[in-house]
């Protein structure tokens, strides 16, 4: 036997019968179209059949008639579509007994206790313009064993043995919902039914009856009211006037109610259904777009019905809670629903020109409704849409079925789709680095280091977005990671420029799109030092690019054939691989001083500015507002220099101000001796070094940058001076030659002044001469003040003491009127400004003339 299903208005089992009235049981409990279908989504999603069964509804009837005892519970499941249908028929199977004898109520709970409908098929003939023709097909008998009390059964058994049949006229029955004024909610015409009394013999129906709906504001009410969660119960009665006859015998005309009440949980739920097809495209006309869908879902009744073509309006949440924008208009293709199969549905939409109410932001927030409706989206969780019958539906649509639609607006999930993985390549490449501004407030974006550079982006396009798509502009959030471990954010708050091009895939792979842009000035954050130090320290010191790991969310503003749309919120993830300072590059800097001015002077330290050139070899520029950095020698602190509003770029980079401070108290006394030592061996022309090296305060308001690139330190060559009229052979010496008057027993001295714009004292020298490196000369002990001008200068006439009994005064005696190589050893007082310091000189290989 076909699928049958006992009525639960009257009973569900037999009990007691030949093989010869065996049905097999099938139970209905989930709505028409379900969600339980293998069907894959257009998404890769697959879900699985969900088939459980509802419970038994509650079932209570009153009838006017003074049929007023309700029936026992069923004791299997009852399927929705029919139930309905089999719950008339069976309330006109019963009522034609029972008021075919109006004789013992015996009879009555006779045939409440036994009657047993089976649906067996249900299925829509045809929609006609007042409503649809359906075709009914049940099986009907009476089961004496389901009667418990023995009397009743015995009594009934015999009656029903002696009527043997029972005729109905044709019947309208109405249904009302008396919990909503009484409305009528739709009206069926059955047609004359003969029905067979015997114990356990089968009555067939197969039968068409008309079933029209009727105020279509009952029915929007309790749509609504379903949709929203906040029907609990639904009570429906069933009202008819029956006329029956046995044989040729009249047995008058009687008029019946019968209640059914529906509590929440065996209400069915919207169907669902999986999205097996998504596209969308440019439409033929400017400014629209088409989309593409394909729902396919799972139908457990039996049931078989066309759907013919439909048309529905599009819409998506507003600002408020209760306010919804149209968007688009949708059309389905006739949809074929066969029982216990698949049934696919093809919707078109047409999308045309976004309505600023769904773009422009709501009050009091920044976001409007497009911007919720697609962070939804791409971050994978369903967004709500709503579907409402069309209000001027398609010329075949009967009245009716458009009155009820547009009435009744179903919000439908659609399911999300992360965009994470979308990015499949990041690439930052000519980059530019600003260190913090130091007058910024900490809150200040200035008050960070900042980066510059040209951002490359290739990113899978999904499958679904078949239409044009130009990105204008971009903006970002972004955590920077090193080995899994994050070192900073980088905000980048304000609109950058940006282009995109669509490049088509090779082979299976899909489109994508290439977004360039040029970032200025992203503030960069670094949150661990620890982190940052490990980065530095890969790129001084490291051979193979460092790869920083980012995560973002960037927004994008995209020009479409709808107009301007901002995508906010896109998950974004690349690796930028940062080359290392290539080898050699401290030595490759190459600093040289082209002046000095001495900007002020204490006892114990110079604050001076010089003008530095230097080679950037590396493949980055920078930007430095304010910096400063410890000056070291042999480890101990001598000074201090500063930058300030300094721009670093690639290659030479000439006359970049550097204000520095000479004060070797910084180091304590073996300062002190250290920064003698170093100004003694630089001024004696010896190959001396510092070390460049940051302290925690370098870069203010940073502490944990400065910190971290304390550990760090730059030693180079202590540049020479560029001195006017220099010889490569001369710049190593500041004594540049030397004049003896023999009999006069003195001597004078060309200096040149390391300094440009300030004058040096000598305020005592102790000096000797020596020839041949070792042999005396003899000795200049002069304690009268003498200035060295900037530039190249004489000395006044210096008294000698001759060493009359050395080789040197033989050799200097033998020399008269010619020249001769003398090194000189000299302890010296020197004052610039408050400034004195007690140094030391040693000269080698000096020109000295002899004169008497």
């Amino acid at each position: 036997m076909p699928d049958e299903e006992t009525s639960p208005l009257l009973s569900a089992t037999m009990k007691g019968k030949t093989a010869s009235h065996e049905r097999i049981s099938s139970s209905e409990s989930t709505p028409l179209l379900s969600s339980t279908s293998d069907t894959p989504r257009y998404d890769g999603d697959v879900d699985e059949h969900e088939r459980d069964d509802d419970d038994d509804a509650v079932s209570n009837r009153s009838h006017s008639a003074g049929l007023a005892t309700p029936s026992r519970p069923t004791k299997k499941t009852w399927r929705w579509p029919s139930f309905v249908a089999m719950g008339i028929l069976g309330t006109l199977v019963i009522a034609i007994i029972v008021l075919a004898f109006i004789v013992p109520e015996a009879v009555q709970e006779y045939a409440q206790q036994a009657a047993v409908v089976e649906p067996t098929n249900l299925a829509l003939e045809s929609i006609t313009p007042n409503g649809v023709q359906v075709r009914i097909q049940a099986n009907f008998f009476l089961d004496g064993s389901r009667v418990d009390n023995d009397h009743v059964r015995r009594v009934g058994r015999a009656t029903t043995w002696v009527a043997y049949q029972l005729q109905s006229d044709e019947t309208r029955v109405d249904v009302h919902l008396p919990d909503y004024k009484d409305v009528l909610l739709g009206s069926a015409v059955i047609p004359p039914l003969l029905v067979n009394l015997r114990d356990g013999e089968l009555t067939s129906f197969d039968f068409v009856t008309e079933i029209s709906p009727g105020n279509i504001e009952g029915i929007r009410v309790i749509a609504n009211e379903w949709l929203e969660g906040r029907l609990d119960q639904l009570r429906l009665n069933g009202k008819a006037d029956l006329s029956l006859k046995s044989g040729i015998f009249p047995l008058g005309t009687h008029t019946i109610s019968e209640s059914l009440v529906f509590e929440a949980n065996k209400i069915p739920a919207m169907p669902k259904y999986n999205i097996t097809r998504f596209n969308v495209e440019d439409g033929p006309m400017n400014g629209s777009m088409l989309a593409d869908v394909s729902l396919s879902a799972f139908n457990e009744w039996p049931v078989e019905l066309d759907i013919p073509e439909l048309a529905f309006d599009i819409l998506v949440p507003g600002c408020t809670v209760s306010s919804s924008i149209l968007v688009a208009q949708a059309a389905t293709k006739e949809v074929h629903v066969h029982p216990r199969s698949d049934v696919e549905a093809d919707v078109k939409a047409v999308i045309r020109e976004l309505p600023e109410s769904l773009t422009d932001a709501c009050p009091d927030s920044t976001s409007s409704p497009l911007d919720e409706l697609l962070r939804q989206y791409m971050h994978g969780e369903p967004a709500t849409f709503f579907v409402r019958g069309s209000r001027h539906p398609d010329g075949d649509t009967p009245k009716w079925i458009a009155d009820i639609l547009s009435s009744v607006t179903v919000p439908v999930p659609f399911p999300g789709r992360s965009l994470d993985g979308l990015i499949r390549n990041f690439s930052l490449t000519d980059v530019h680095f600003s260190l913090p501004n130091p007058s910024a407030g900490p809150d200040d974006p200035d008050s960070n280091p900042m980066v510059s550079g040209n951002i490359l982006v290739t990113a899978d396009l999904p499958s679904e977005m078949n239409f044009g798509i130009d990105v204008t502009n971009v903006r970002a959030t972004a955590d920077v990671l090193y080995k899994s471990q994050k070192m900073g954010e980088l905000n980048l708050e304000k609109w950058q420029d940006a282009n995109s091009t669509k490049v088509k895939g090779k082979g299976d792979e899909g489109d994508v799109l290439q977004i360039q842009s040029r970032i200025i000035d992203a503030p960069l954050n670094v949150t661990d030092g620890a982190v940052f130090s490990s980065v530095v320290r890969a790129l001084i010191f490291g051979t193979s690019p460092v790869r920083l790991h980012v995560n973002a969310l960037v927004d994008i503003k995209v020009q479409t054939t709808l107009g301007n749309l901002t995508l906010k919120e896109v998950p974004a993830e690349g690796k930028i691989p940062v080359k290392p300072l290539p080898e050699g590059t401290v030595g490759s800097i190459q600093p040289k001083i082209g002046s000095l001015r001495i900007l002020d002077t204490t006892s114990d330290s110079i604050t001076l500015q010089a003008l530095v050139n230097v080679t950037n070899p590396t493949p980055y520029t920078a930007h430095v507002p304010f910096t400063n950095v410890h000056v070291l020698s042999n480890g101990s602190i001598v000074g201090s220099a500063t930058v300030e509003d300094m721009d670093f770029v690639k290659g030479p980079n000439t006359n970049l101000l550097v204000t520095a401070k000479w004060n070797p108290p910084m180091g304590g006394d073996h300062g002190r001796k250290i920064g003698r030592n170093l100004l003694s061996q630089y001024l004696s022309g010896w190959n001396t070094s510092i070390t460049i090296q940051p302290h925690r305060h370098s870069i203010p308001g940073q502490r944990i940058i400065s910190d971290a690139l304390s550990q760090f330190n730059l030693t180079f060559p202590v540049p020479r001076l560029d001195l006017p009229g220099d010889t490569p052979e001369e710049r190593t010496h500041f004594i540049r030659d030397a004049t003896f008057h023999f009999f006069s027993s003195t001597a004078t001295f060309t200096l040149v002044s390391p300094l440009h714009f300030n004058t040096l004292y000598l305020d005592f020298v102790n000096a000797t001469a020596l020839y041949n490196h070792s042999e005396p000369v003899g000795q200049i002990l002069y304690d009268l003040p003498f200035s060295a001008p900037p530039g190249k200068s004489v000395t006044p006439k210096l008294p000698v003491t001759w060493s009359l009994d050395s080789i040197g005064y033989d050799a200097v005696r033998k020399a008269i009127g010619g020249k001769l190589k003398l090194d000189a050893y000299a302890d010296v007082d020197m004052r610039l400004g408050n400034w004195q310091e007690s140094l030391w000189y040693q000269g080698k290989g000096i020109g000295a003339s002899i004169q008497l």
